[in-house]
């Protein structure tokens, strides 16, 4: 059964759409920001976050023994299978893997942007990588329902009593 299998196709075919996600991804390592459309962002997200992981694995295998090992060079080769560019895959495994070696996922981030497309209306999204530091944004912390309700039952300080 297919259940939950559904991933983004593009409307193409997966020849095609392997070859579109490896551009892309070569492109965003290389440049560190892309403007493509909304699908294609949300598309490249889990295949470069799966190439990244690869690289960091490879790199923290790579930095345990101080040389290349077997693993390490099995990982770059998948991703170079994934990926299909050698100076994207050389410039990620050298240097980009040590920036997202504290950083447990979460390697790209996207903004929609602007007004849509002028010859199909397709909306458009910023795709970028983060940086290792950068800590994103923190939830806004409502007050809880119970910290209202002690608030609302607490008696309100006395502004004026009449005295007798």
């Amino acid at each position: 059964m297919r259940h939950a299998k559904h991933n983004h196709q593009l409307g193409v075919k997966k020849e095609h759409r392997s070859a579109l996600l490896a551009n892309l991804g070569a492109s965003l390592i290389t440049k560190g920001r892309i403007k493509t459309t909304l699908a294609k962002a949300r598309a490249l997200r889990p295949f470069i976050e799966k190439i990244i992981t690869k690289a960091k694995k490879a790199a923290a295998i790579e930095k345990k023994d101080g040389k290349l090992q077997p693993r390490a060079l099995h990982l770059r080769r998948i991703a170079l299978g994934e990926l299909r560019n050698e100076d994207a895959i050389t410039l990620l495994f050298n240097e980009k893997a040590s920036q997202f070696a504290q950083r447990a996922g979460g390697y790209t981030r996207i903004y929609k942007i602007g007004p849509q497309r002028l010859g199909d209306a397709a909306e458009m999204a910023l795709i970028e990588l983060v940086a290792a530091d950068d800590p994103g944004y923190k939830k806004s912390s409502r007050p809880r329902k119970a910290a209202k309700k002690a608030a609302a039952e607490a008696p309100a300080p006395a502004a004026e009593q009449p005295q007798a």
